[in-house]
């Protein structure tokens, strides 16, 4: 009976050894498994606005640009200062009935032929025209510069062929053969033509 006790406590004493040692082991490190993520893919997304085109009307064309007035060339039956201006049809002469402060005159200036010799007491152009005067006959001029304009850019209108102008006591009248003018009262005056010309 003794000896199956002393069995029994080696038994005993070999498993009480067995779990001691079991208990004194260190259990395994626990296996940790790493899972690594699949790569995530973003995508951006572009949000493209909508493009809003605005029309912006053209500004207005500026005003034109009017020219500014120009005199108006004198025509035969106006006055200007009371003397009336006109040129023969060809342009050659330039004539003019004015009223004066001491006289009334009627006259045409430019190139005629013949005329005749400078008197003494001319110093200055001779022979560039011809003029009546209300008191007395019609004489060849001698003037420094153009008498019978009324001073715009171009001479003055033309008066047509038999045309006639009769304003303050003189008539002149266009006509094939020049330009004629005469005191109304007098009965005095003259005819003027590029190669000819006549004083009465």
């Amino acid at each position: 009976m003794r000896g199956w006790l002393i069995g029994i406590g080696a038994v005993t004493a070999l498993v009480v050894s067995g779990c001691s040692g079991e208990s004194a082991a260190q259990p395994p490190p626990p296996t940790t498994s790493t899972t690594t993520p699949a790569p995530t893919t973003t995508t951006a997304t572009t949000t493209v606005a909508p493009v809003t085109t605005t029309e912006v009307p053209l500004p207005p064309p500026p005003p034109p640009i009017e020219p500014p007035p120009t005199a108006e060339p004198q025509t035969t039956y106006a006055a200007i200062g009371g003397a009336y201006y006109f040129s023969s049809p060809d342009g050659l002469f330039q004539c003019g009935i004015v009223p004066l402060s001491s006289r009334t005159e009627a006259g045409c200036q430019g190139t005629t032929s013949p005329v005749p010799p400078r008197p003494d007491d001319c110093m200055i152009n001779w022979g560039n025209g011809i003029r009546v005067t209300n008191d007395g006959p019609a004489a060849f001029m001698c003037s420094g510069g153009v008498v019978y304009t009324s001073g715009g850019e171009t001479i003055d209108p033309p008066l047509a062929v038999g045309a006639t102008i009769a304003e303050a006591g003189f008539t002149c009248t266009s006509a094939e053969n020049g330009i004629s003018c005469v005191d109304d009262a007098t009965g005095h005056g003259f005819r003027i033509a590029p190669d000819s010309n006549e004083v009465y």
